[in-house]
């Protein structure tokens, strides 16, 4: 594939991302406390193969060796994530001190490289004393996540470039209390709601809670957004679909952490589940606090239409078969099969969807810069015959969606960084490890890394600012 050749700004930041449970291992090592995720991973029938994250790509050892791979790549920044458990086994009292020197260790070294650490405080690993005491839904896990945030402000400083709440609040709140795909797999729709808004009071007091302690500090969230269509677009019952979805998907979070309010009409979809009583006196205040950037993380789009109310309503939300849905409020509306091509999850490939969101973003929120914090793909890759891994899929993947990003830019959109995900193969939630994601595949028998022409691809993009073609591989590999 050949097309026009953009080029990025110098400042442009080109990263790749990571999240502490799929990759550390070290379940049981330095004085780590169990997570939600070790709870659900080792029960069975949870995740494929009965996987778990105890060894995962065994990062807590081997983690010198991967930053000398986001060395070589030429990174300019890092998305890695803090496992709570293991700064502060119970969620609550006395830091981990081993914890602690890992991440500053860590973080040391990565500056030494030259690279810059964004750094996520909560990627899905809540320890597992605090879901015994509730969880997401206790009101009260909002304010131990804060006094955590402020902690690690404290103990990390200025080691850390950007420091980000939440990965996918979304995810945590829907499929873990939802749907119960995720951990702690539980499956009520009341406490999911109740999850979102304390996922929301947890970022804004957090929010406050390091700039107390680090007045200069940079602040971000991260969100997967959901670029939704109409089945029918003339079909006002279908377009009113859509608005229901963006408000549980999307509005949920936009809303009270940009504008300071939850959306009228999502109150009104969920009024039948809850009366939205854990919503506080002041607790907005707390929640809109202003972003230095919002995170983006983009993979598929998403197609709905209005259920009839006959015959078996059809749920293709791309999510893990269960049947238990995600999308409160949402059970009068149809998720559609979309048209392909499809990565290894089942996800439709749709770079078109990046620029929408990006741009629609940029419009309604227009003094919010934004990154792509993550992007990226599975596919069933093979190890050739001379030892490497020629995954094109994933190279025209990336390709596509690089030039999305450069696509949403000249459109006027605030777009100041892309990481792709992942950096490595890693353990994918209740897929185990069957789904690959990395540009660095990892033999999960001896651990070895080792770099697809998609890292190679990659470097190049870091190295030049350009976008090679999807066919000159030989490009990248002499860049």
């Amino acid at each position: 594939m050949t097309t026009t050749r953009r080029t990025f700004p110098r400042d442009f930041t080109w990263g790749s991302a990571t999240a502490a449970y799929q990759i550390e291992g070290g379940a049981r090592e330095g004085g780590r406390g169990p997570s939600i995720w070790d709870t659900f991973s080792r029960t069975p029938g949870k995740v494929d193969g009965g996987d778990t994250g105890d060894v995962a790509c065994d990062h807590y050892h081997r983690w010198q060796e991967d930053v000398d791979h986001i060395s070589e790549l030429g990174l300019g920044a890092y998305r890695l994530s803090i496992s709570w458990p293991r700064v502060q086994p119970g969620g609550s009292g006395e830091l981990n001190a081993d914890g602690v020197a890992f991440y500053r260790e860590l973080l040391a070294e990565l500056h030494r490289a030259g690279v810059s650490p964004v750094v996520t405080l909560y990627h899905w690993d809540l320890p597992q004393e605090l879901e015994d005491a509730g969880g997401w839904a206790n009101r009260e896990t909002a304010f131990r996540f804060a006094e955590y945030a402020r902690l690690m402000a404290r103990e990390l400083g200025e080691a850390v470039t950007v420091w980000t709440t939440l990965n996918e609040p979304w995810c945590s709140a829907y499929l873990g209390y939802a749907s119960g795909v995720h951990a702690p797999g539980r499956t009520e729709p009341a406490a999911a709601l109740a999850a979102v808004h304390h996922l929301n009071l947890a970022h804004g007091l957090a929010v406050q809670a390091i700039r107390e302690e680090l007045p200069g500090a940079k602040v971000s969230i991260t969100l997967n957004l959901h670029v939704v269509r109409p089945e029918d677009p003339s079909s006002e019952a279908d377009l009113d679909a859509v608005r229901q979805v963006d408000a549980v998907g999307n509005r949920v979070f936009l809303g009270p952490l940009l504008e300071g309010r939850y959306p009228e009409d999502l109150l009104a979809d969920t009024a039948a589940i809850t009366d939205w009583a854990f919503v506080h006196d002041g607790d907005l205040g707390h929640i809109q606090q202003p972003l230095d950037v919002l995170g983006v993380n983009y993979y598929s789009t998403t197609l709905v239409r209005r259920y009839a109310g006959t015959g078996e309503r059809v749920l293709a939300d791309s999510h893990k078969s269960t049947t238990h849905s995600p999308w409160v409020g949402c059970e009068d509306v149809e998720f559609l099969p979309l048209p392909g091509p499809y990565t290894a999850m089942g996800w439709n490939i749709d770079p078109d969807g990046l620029v929408e969101l990006l741009t629609s973003l940029g419009t309604t929120y227009p003094d919010v810069p934004m990154m792509v914090t993550e992007n990226g793909a599975a596919f069933d890759d093979v190890v050739s015959g001379d030892g490497r891994v020629h995954d094109v899929e994933r190279v025209e993947y990336l390709h596509d969606h690089v030039h999305a990003v450069a696509r949403a830019r000249e459109l006027g959109a605030d777009v100041r960084g892309y990481f792709a995900w992942s950096l490595m193969d890693n353990f994918e939630w209740s897929y185990g490890y069957s789904k690959r994601f990395g540009i660095i595949r990892v033999n999960y028998d001896t651990l070895e890394r080792c770099w697809k022409d998609s890292a190679f691809w990659y470097r190049a993009v870091v190295q030049t600012g350009q976008i090679p073609d999807v066919d000159d591989i030989e490009y990248a590999f002499e860049a």
